[in-house]
């Protein structure tokens, strides 16, 4: 009962974060008229820039005191096996979030590409520790509502950096949410007296996207002039390559804990962190 107060409370805090930003975003609107200030506004819009470097300091303090070091002995200590079979069975765990949206989106192949995944990892990968389908070149992919909303014609509203979650914007947030309520794996251990389990699973999950992106990170923060810039980019190209599918702009990694990064290029982490 404990766990569940504990996770309502973050979740409803998270919603409340959502409709105060998507508040701000209609409020911080530039005049149409002046295109310098629209120009200007498209190309940063972040209004809320003072309160999420702060939050953003404060990500990294906890990042620096806790995450980073844990990812650190995890990646140590666990040998690639282990390590590939936790980010598989995570990854198959989110499947049926994925399948919702591919519906959701209208795209229907790809939902049927969904399903197949979830159901062959499911079965022949034991549970989702061996990703059977990959195997079989039948390839996955990343889908959320805050994609889906982007799909919709919803637009992103300002970036927003928020507490433990990182780099987001409006769109993002709200997405989170849905995707929370949507979860089945949330639906079962709430009605069984698990509530842990969403908790446990969003750790390990940090856990594992951290160890994979120790080093991309930290020369990331070596090479950028501004930290908390380049993450801000990064998080927009990335965004955008996954509402286009993978036909915008090159995907980087961001530091969120609530997505998997997928394959960067250090060329092009150098030429955001300059801007």
């Amino acid at each position: 009962m404990r766990e569940r107060l504990i996770s309502d409370t973050c979740w409803r805090a998270l919603a409340l974060f959502a409709g105060l930003f998507f508040a701000a975003a209609c409020a911080s609107a530039p005049d149409p008229s002046d295109p310098e200030a629209v120009a200007e506004f498209l190309q940063v819009n972040d209004p809320l820039e003072p309160t999420n470097r702060g939050v953003f300091e404060v990500n990294r303090a906890l990042d620096n005191a806790i995450l980073k070091p844990t990812a650190t002995v995890y990646k140590a200590a666990a040998p690639d096996f282990v390590r590939s079979r936790v980010s598989n069975i995570l990854s198959n765990l989110r499947s049926p979030v994925i399948f919702t949206n591919d519906l959701l989106q209208g795209e229907f192949r790809r939902a049927v590409t969904t399903f197949l995944r979830f159901f062959i990892n499911t079965t022949i990968g034991v549970g989702g520790m061996n990703d059977m389908a990959t195997a079989l070149e039948i390839e996955g992919h990343d889908e959320d509502f805050g994609q889906t909303l982007a799909v919709w014609g919803v637009g992103e509203g300002p970036f927003v950096m928020l507490p433990l979650f990182g780099p987001s914007n409006p769109r993002d947030t709200a997405g989170l949410v849905v995707d929370f309520f949507i979860d089945p794996l949330r639906w079962w251990a709430s009605n069984t007296d698990r509530d842990y389990v969403p908790l446990a699973r969003a750790g390990v999950d940090a856990v594992d996207i951290r160890s994979r992106n120790l080093e991309i990170l930290d020369d990331l923060e070596k090479s950028s002039l501004d930290f908390y810039a380049a993450i801000r980019s990064l998080y927009r190209q990335r965004r955008a390559d996954a509402i286009s599918n993978g036909e915008g702009s090159a995907t980087v990694p961001a530091p969120s804990i609530g997505e998997i990064p997928v394959g960067p290029t250090l060329e092009a982490a150098d030429e955001l962190s300059r801007r």
